[in-house]
């Protein structure tokens, strides 16, 4: 197949760490490797970008300056007085501030000539606005437009939208060739009328070059968490309560920009608790690998599932799930104890291989 040029539209990219720029830069590098033409918009900030062009081949532009307050590939947002007045009173009616890039998308597009590919990414789905407006006018410009979706929007159990969005919801998802989520059981999130264009790819990730440490067992049971979370859908607090009244000898390293939720229980868990902020993923998943166990979260929404679920098995050390709840005192007994018996198991885990996930893509133009 001759080389593309597939331009990738999302709010955010490398050096950001989420899952959403994760997806965004992981594909983008493996499409570009296939020897594509690869241009990438989002908020870029102020880093230079030079270096990791000449590396991977990726042209990197950007979005522009968000004035309302969208985060860029920085951490850098506007906290000016009016603009976190603008978010709080507005941020449900007018889906402030990520409505602001719906214009940016808009005139981003303007600004290509032809394009073969086009990948949206969301969240947040009003990038997937700003494409549809610009493709309803301009379809000739466009050979195949794919709407990837890590999460549902208007069927969001956990996340209410006004029924107005639905017009933009629908528009987008009528306009594009493809929509594409992360697994099955997701499809139930939106729209049966347009259920025929969604196709199943998964987060993807390097499985190249992961340097993993010599594991030996802790002199303590040490496990780990990382990642996001959030009150009503992935909640820890049941957990750290247990812990707070367990009378053994255990160290739980989390990684988290959540920190709130964790700090109240530093006082009464004292060493036993440690919290760090996010590192570079090659750095966290060698941190990892020493931990005797890892902690995953399950969400409440069968809808959704997290990413980190992926890297966790890459360190190749056991996994312990518990709900919110915090119903598994048992199990995780017996991990304290070094039975791990109980341990989660990911099934086909190369489907999950950046270079698989590439794949499914670059098919997606030849259907």
């Amino acid at each position: 197949m001759k080389p593309l040029k597939i331009v990738i539209i999302s709010k955010n990219s490398y050096p950001d760490l989420g899952p959403r720029a994760h997806r965004t830069s992981e594909l983008a590098k493996e499409l570009a490797r296939k020897g594509n033409e690869v241009i990438v918009y989002s908020l870029l900030g102020d880093y230079d970008y030079d270096k990791i062009s000449s590396e991977t081949g990726i042209v990197f532009k950007s979005l522009g300056v968000s004035k309302l307050g969208v985060t860029d590939n920085t951490g850098y947002y506007n906290k000016a007085l009016l603009a976190k007045g603008l978010r709080k009173l507005f941020s449900k009616l007018l889906e402030l501030p990520s409505i602001e890039l719906m214009p940016m998308v808009y005139k981003t597009l303007k600004q290509e000539q032809q394009i073969d590919y086009l990948i949206t990414i969301a969240h947040p789905h009003t990038i997937h606005w700003g494409a549809a407006k610009f493709v309803k006018k301009n379809r000739d410009r466009i050979k195949l437009w794919v709407a990837d979706c890590g999460d549902p929007y208007m069927n969001d159990p956990y996340n209410y939208h006004p029924w107005y969005f639905a017009y933009f919801e629908k528009s987008w998802c009528r306009l594009c060739n493809y929509i594409t989520i992360p697994i099955e059981k997701a499809k139930k999130a939106y729209y049966k009328e347009y259920r025929d264009k969604i196709k199943i790819i998964p987060q993807g990730f390097d499985f190249n070059n992961i340097k993993l440490a010599e594991y030996s067992p802790n002199k303590v049971p040490t496990f780990a968490f990382s990642g996001k979370l959030y009150p009503s859908l992935r909640d820890p607090r049941n957990f750290i309560n247990y812990l707070s009244t367990l009378d053994a000898d255990f160290k739980f390293v989390v990684y988290t920009k959540s920190k709130d939720i964790f700090t109240k229980y530093k006082k009464e868990l004292g060493d036993k608790l440690e919290i760090r902020d996010y590192v570079p993923r090659k750095d966290l998943l060698f941190e990892l690998s020493k931990m005797d166990f890892l902690i995953n979260i399950k969400n409440i929404s069968i809808v959704q599932q997290p990413s980190k679920l992926i890297d966790y098995a890459l360190t190749k050390r056991p996994i312990f799930e518990i709900s919110s709840e915090f119903n598994e005192e048992i199990g995780f007994e017996e991990f304290l104890s070094r039975n791990y018996q109980k341990q989660l198991l990911l099934k086909d885990i190369q489907k999950y291989n950046v270079e698989n996930v590439a794949r499914d893509f670059l098919c997606l133009y030849n259907l």
